[in-house]
């Protein structure tokens, strides 16, 4: 068998990280076309399928798996590795890639991410936003941004940004047709915007003063995954919304949306940044968390 290009091999990787040709291909700068055609020359010369392709999805097949299980932990060394040389530099370079949620993505990192960047000019930042959890490892990320209670316990974690507060909104129609609620309970009788998470599940609203907890399961017309298009939906009398308070903060001073069960919401711990507990992280990533760290103080 004739030697395996190392180019060949990222291009499988990046394939298999995205499940598309089209996203691989955007990362690797070539066209799908181009990305296909390698991933056949792979696949010929090692006489071995490593994806079962159809119109719509590319997957993976088992030996496929298995060689990305082998070949992906070996890459990332060698991405370490060159990161590794910045070392020598007098100011952090290269590539950042970030995974967060859309909320924490509004809120919190993109303001952050544009302090840093305009601090560090050599750093570029990959920013994705998706609200299901990841693989970082896998994914290829070097760190992501979401609320403590979800995180791996083997990550190290690390605050950012402010402390965070929930705030239940409607707009003024909305409460000119039902009744203003007086306690958490009373949300369970009015139409309410519900909250859906990709695996799946629905978010019960959360609640506390004096040291209760409650948590409600509330019902109403609309369910939705994205947060500001609950919002969006809020405005437009559609039902109650559960929000972030940092999301709606400028439509309530306008009086476009109207504060509910205010003394119920109290402020908790925000977001943190999370990533792998490797010895040596990247120069830019070592920057990045340094940068959190003097922000968040």
């Amino acid at each position: 068998m004739r030697p395996i290009d190392p180019g060949d091999l990222a291009s499988f990787l990046a394939i298999a990280r995205h499940g598309s040709f089209r996203r691989a291909a955007d990362q690797m700068g070539c066209t799908p076309s181009a990305l296909s055609h390698a991933l056949r020359a792979l696949e010929e010369r090692l006489d071995v399928r490593l994806f079962n392709r159809t119109t719509r999805s590319v997957a993976l097949t088992e030996a496929g798996e298995q060689l990305y299980a082998r070949v992906a932990p070996a890459f990332r060394d060698i991405d370490d590795a060159l990161d590794d040389l910045n070392n020598f530099r007098g100011t952090p370079a290269g590539t950042l890639r970030l995974n967060c949620a859309r909320s924490s993505a509004e809120m919190v990192v993109r303001p952050i991410v544009g302090r840093f960047l305009a601090a560090h000019p050599q750093v570029k930042v990959d920013l994705v936003v998706s609200n299901g959890l990841i693989d970082l490892v896998s994914g290829g990320f070097d760190a992501g941004i979401r609320f403590g209670e979800t995180i791996a316990q083997d990550m190290i974690a690390l605050p950012i940004g402010p402390r965070q507060r929930s705030a239940v909104v409607a707009s003024p129609a909305f409460l000119e047709r039902h009744p203003r609620p007086a306690r958490p309970e009373d949300l369970k009788t009015l139409p309410c915007i519900r909250l859906r998470f990709d695996s799946g599940r629905h978010y019960a609203w959360e609640f506390e003063r004096g040291g209760v907890d409650i948590a409600v399961e509330v019902d109403g017309p609309l369910t939705m995954n994205d947060q500001s298009l609950m919002v969006e939906a809020a405005l437009d009398g559609i039902g109650l919304a559960y929000a972030f308070e940092g999301q709606v903060e400028t439509l309530l001073a306008s009086g476009r949306l109207v504060r509910l069960l205010e003394d119920w919401c109290p402020d908790y711990a925000g977001f943190y940044l999370y990533y792998p507990g490797r010895r040596q992280l990247p120069a830019a990533m070592r920057a990045f968390v340094d940068f959190v760290r003097s922000e968040t103080v």
